[in-house]
């Protein structure tokens, strides 16, 4: 009975990531059919090898235990800390572009996989601003190629895939472009110390620089927002 069941919830959501995968291949710029493809995945053996990888990490291991959740940052306030600092370039992001700090769906923490994935959700822009990648299609797949090399999440490959082969089809121009930006993605979040394990939101005032200097992360000009 078990397994029957297990059958019928991994082929329900197979269902569901294959029509938002179709969706986002028509609309790359829904953000539902990115959280539905997501959520499909959560039961998936890739998704349960990428957090077990994670847990090698002693500190990325800790936090998980820890279940460290920060609340939504005081976008105002933020805007008052030094220009130099994380905060500001933080604040000043999210204004620019008119984002809101708690816009990405809600998840219920109910095991480590579902806990690694409100982390990720929570901390998306900040991983933009430390790393330079712009919010537009090329900045958003090489930030996930970042998240390849720093997470092994499956969901990042499946965006990098999805956007090769949407490139390849309606314009295949752009081919090297893209190629370029998962190329510089993947190698800067080898070669960088993980952003996973950093309790950003408890040190809004250290400057940007610092953060780059100490997670070893060199964005290129072209790249940066």
């Amino acid at each position: 009975m078990l397994l029957l069941e297990r059958h019928q919830r991994l082929s329900a959501d197979f269902k569901v990531i294959l029509k938002a995968l179709v969706n986002l291949y028509r609309d790359p710029t829904n953000l539902d059919y990115v959280y539905d493809i997501e959520d499909g995945l959560h039961d998936s053996k890739a998704a349960k090898s990428s957090v077990n990888w994670l847990k090698t990490q002693s500190a990325i291991e800790q936090l998980i235990q820890e279940r460290y959740i920060a609340p939504h940052p005081d976008i105002e306030k933020l805007l008052q800390y030094p220009e130099t600092s994380l905060g500001y370039a933080y604040a000043s992001y999210i204004q620019k572009n008119g984002f809101d700090p708690g816009f990405y769906r809600p998840i219920k923490v109910e095991d480590d996989i579902s806990y690694l994935t409100l982390r990720m959700r929570q901390t998306h822009d900040i991983w933009h601003v430390v790393t330079g990648f712009k919010t537009d299609g090329l900045g958003e797949i090489g930030l996930k190629a970042f998240e390849m090399a720093q997470t092994r999440r499956n969901l990042a490959f499946v965006l990098v895939g999805v956007s090769l082969l949407g490139t390849l089809v309606k314009s295949p121009d752009q081919l090297p472009n893209l190629l370029e930006q998962i190329t510089l993605g993947y190698k800067m979040g080898s070669t960088a110390k993980p952003l996973l394990t950093q309790k950003w939101e408890e040190h809004w005032d250290k400057p940007l620089s610092e953060w780059r200097d100490k997670l070893d992360i060199q964005p290129a000009s072209f790249n940066s927002f």
